[in-house]
């Protein structure tokens, strides 16, 4: 179980809030990869999807 998931949406949502693309959080994810593992990385670019369709769809 990811028990980081809610604070990672919170991150993700403050770097959109503050002006990063989705494309730089992405990158900034892949990069993750090398450190955290490659499943770690794979599940925050889930989860970087369903925050940048939860706030395209509150627009």
């Amino acid at each position: 179980m990811d028990t980081a998931q809610p604070q990672r949406a919170v991150h993700i949502n403050a770097a959109l809030n503050i002006g990063a693309t989705a494309e730089e959080v992405v990158e900034t994810i892949q990069q993750m990869a090398v450190y955290a593992g490659f499943p770690a990385a794979l599940n925050g670019i889930g989860l970087a999807r369903k925050v940048f369709t939860d706030r395209t769809e509150h627009l």
